[in-house]
């Protein structure tokens, strides 16, 4: 497999070269993409050094596969270029999500929806999205699914490069001049992450809004979320409550999480935290509980490593499928 790598000196684009070796993935030449800062550079893929260049359209020619993880506004440039040259495009942003006629896929839950790309173009989901749609689907597949309300708790990381420094500058004492958050986030907690829009919503609210309603094919799924952004290093949280449309015992739905591909099911003396998670590619779940007004009414919490499930390995994962098939 000849693949293209968008993005290729980001944190996504260096953990998607550590998961396709970690994975063993049929890579034969790699082409390493990255803005003209970058272009020049060397990364490393299998014990070679591989040159970094800037994208371009002949860069695609010939390649079978091409990630990207460079951001929406590259991506709305590069990846019709990339799919027009034969590629077969991942893409970790969110300009091609909402589209109709790119499917948005986990591929433990929505596989089937890579077989129909009119664009060439697979789209990855938010990184919280993931893995909360991953516990959702196992619910949905025995109860039906009502409603979900989410409160995501989000790493530094998730905003790159810049998110970490800032965090690393300020545990320090120091002032982060470069920080991408509003507020100072060492020692705090923000609720704001991506765009307030006029509406009182965040960006990264309606993603995880839009989104799972469409990786579950549910479009009028009542879904909120609250997402904030915390001082950890690597691996997002989130707190759900699902509405389900009749009421099973706490153990089946802990029968079914635990069926699902992807998903651990942790005790209840042991939920996962985003230190377990950090470094692996499944999603964990624990303090599963039923509401007390409401038996149809699921409370559970579910941890991830967002630059692997939540990024990088979930592409990886749609790029191998897409392959093999």
């Amino acid at each position: 497999m000849k693949l293209a790598l968008l993005g290729a000196t980001g944190a996504v684009g260096r953990t998607m070269l550590e998961v396709l070796e970690q994975r063993g993935t049929a890579v034969e030449e790699l082409v390493p993409l990255a803005s003209s800062r970058s272009a020049g550079s060397t990364v490393s893929f299998r014990g070679h050094d591989w040159t970094v260049r800037e994208p371009s359209e002949s860069a695609f020619a010939g390649c079978d596969i091409a990630l990207f993880s460079a951001g929406a506004a590259r991506s709305r440039v590069w990846g019709p270029a990339a799919a027009a040259a034969g590629a077969i495009v991942v893409d970790n942003s969110s300009a091609w999500r909402m589209d109709p006629d790119v499917p948005l896929v986990v591929p433990e839950v929505n596989a089937h929806a890579m077989s129909s790309r009119p664009r060439g173009i697979i789209a990855n989901p938010n990184c919280a999205t993931i893995q909360i749609v991953v516990a959702l689907a196992a619910l949905r597949q025995i109860a039906g699914l009502r409603r979900v309300i989410a409160t995501t708790f989000q790493s530094v990381s998730g905003a790159g490069h810049r998110g970490l420094a800032a965090l690393d500058a300020e545990a320090a004492g120091e002032e982060a001049t470069d920080s991408p958050f509003v507020r100072r986030i060492a020692g705090n907690v923000v609720p704001w992450i991506g765009a307030r829009l006029p509406n009182g919503w965040n960006e990264e609210e309606e993603k995880i809004r839009l989104e799972t309603r469409k990786i579950l094919e549910l479009p009028d799924l009542r879904v909120a979320a609250t997402c904030v952004r915390v001082p950890v290093r690597v691996g997002h949280g989130a707190s759900v409550t699902a509405e389900l449309d009749r009421a099973l015992p706490r153990e089946r739905l802990r029968e079914a999480l635990a069926d699902m591909p992807g998903l651990t099911v942790c005790g209840d003396d042991a939920d996962p935290t985003p230190i377990d998670v950090a470094g692996t590619d499944g999603v964990s779940v624990g303090h599963l509980r039923l509401d007390h007004d409401d038996p149809r009414v699921a409370h559970f919490w579910v941890v991830a490593d967002n630059l692997r499930k939540g990024a990088a390995t979930n592409a990886v994962q749609i790029a191998a499928s897409v392959f093999d098939a």
